[in-house]
């Protein structure tokens, strides 16, 4: 997802997987702050999650990313970012083997939010852009024919769109964002939210 301007933003926590890119709701926190965490309490942050109904679609605002963040991914789940400082292991095989990485975790070695498109886990945190110019890959939003400059665009809901819930699709009512152009040689979708 690129960020082409905003002018608001919001720090919150996943209450579902929700990949990048997609249009989510505001919606209590219910994920506790997770055991061990050092870095002070989650529970005051707002929870954010993609619409389940066409009421919710409605008050689907933000566009969720994730956080940049300077330090090791830490969350209910492990994700380790490999720093490769230890000699020897990249000599035994790399990072894919048990004995250089002996827990069980997701191994990027570019950090999540570097790449396009990678689902934000449950319970992490993520920045919830508002009112703002956003540039999404295929696959984050609906082809339609007429997506061309001005043509609105609704946030679809799970309930009645299933896997295609959070992404934005042509629409004339129930509008979140219009489109300000389509690329159909990269196949990539700028749009402005309302």
């Amino acid at each position: 997802m690129e960020i082409n301007k905003y002018t608001d933003i919001v720090g919150g926590v996943a209450q579902a997987d929700i990949p990048e890119g997609r249009m989510v709701l505001m919606v209590a926190n219910a994920i506790s702050t997770p055991s061990g965490w050092t870095r002070g309490s989650r529970t005051d942050l707002p929870g954010f999650r993609m619409p389940a109904s066409t009421a919710e679609a409605a008050l689907a605002k933000f566009v969720a990313t994730w956080p940049v963040n300077n330090a090791v991914v830490e969350g209910p789940i492990k994700m380790f970012i490999p720093q490769p400082s230890i000699e020897w292991s990249l000599r035994q095989g790399g990072w894919d083997r048990g004995s250089n990485v002996p827990f069980s975790a997701t191994v990027y070695l570019t950090s999540p939010e570097h790449q396009e498109g990678v689902t934000i886990p449950r319970g992490f945190l993520l920045l919830a852009f508002d009112r703002g110019v956003f540039t999404v890959p295929s696959g984050h939003f609906v082809y339609s024919a007429t997506l061309v400059p001005g043509a609105g665009l609704e946030a679809l809901n799970t309930g009645d769109d299933g896997a295609n819930g959070g992404k934005l699709g042509y629409a004339t009512t129930g509008l979140v964002a219009v489109v300000e152009r389509y690329d159909a040689t990269e196949n990539k979708l700028t749009f402005r939210t309302l």
